[in-house]
């Protein structure tokens, strides 16, 4: 497995550590009370070189039982929207804060959020998206390290460290609102909007130069510890 230790990882380059090894190093994952329950560990999926990487809380009823994420109704909104931004499901990466679903879908517990951070750190290391897309307050939360609610994260692209973070709501609950459905896909032509602009970097590196002569980004230096930079070797 390399340099690559989990948990209590240490922080390596950019795609340094494969996808394939995070998930094997996960195995059986017993961190927390969430293995009693759960029917499937739900990693990850999608383009391990995506420009655009979505985080969501965690495993729904269908995820948990098919071990994928976004495969529910929430699953369809997302693929439904994702043409706005000029993107396809086989173009991007999804994962979740947590691996495993929270019984009756509750909110991720502190402990819960704890124990599986390492690996979606991990993810993200490996992965070394452009932009990172939080879906819903608990996902926001993690990566921007922040309280502050979507309602006045989203619309705007933020900056944490090294990476590029548009905040939005979660497809599960745009469903059950549809001005918040509204409010999504107007987020996701933004996001359309900014991949335009902003031409591959291969490994992200536009980013360390964002927010000159940006109106909708805002920079986030108090959070730059909140994911893996590349001088964190």
């Amino acid at each position: 497995m390399g340099i690559m230790h989990i948990p209590g990882h240490t922080r390596q380059a950019p795609r340094e550590v494969a996808l394939e090894e995070i998930r094997a190093v996960m195995g059986d994952c017993r961190l927390c009370e969430l293995c009693q329950t759960r029917t499937n560990i739900v990693f990850g999926v999608g383009n391990p070189h995506a420009r655009v990487m979505f985080v969501g809380e965690a495993p729904g009823r269908n995820e948990d039982l098919q071990g994928e994420p976004f495969v529910g109704r929430a699953g369809e909104n997302l693929n439904s929207i994702l043409s706005l931004a000029g993107l396809t499901r086989d173009e991007i990466y999804i994962a979740n804060v947590l691996k495993c679903r929270p019984p009756g879908n509750r909110n991720p517990k502190p402990d819960e959020v704890l124990a599986c951070s390492p690996f979606l750190r991990e993810q993200i290391r490996s992965i070394w998206p452009d932009v990172i897309v939080t879906l819903g307050n608990p996902a926001t939360h993690f990566v921007l390290k922040t309280e502050i609610g979507i309602t006045r994260l989203r619309g705007r692209f933020h900056q944490t460290g090294h990476f590029t973070v548009m905040p939005t709501f979660h497809p599960a609950a745009a469903l059950r609102n549809p001005a918040w459905q509204e409010l999504l896909e107007e987020d996701f032509r933004m996001l359309g909007d900014w991949l335009a602009r902003h031409p591959a970097s291969g490994a992200g590196v536009h980013a360390q130069a964002q927010g000159a002569g940006e109106p909708n980004t805002v920079e986030a230096e108090h959070n730059a510890d909140a994911l893996p930079r590349p001088e964190e070797g």
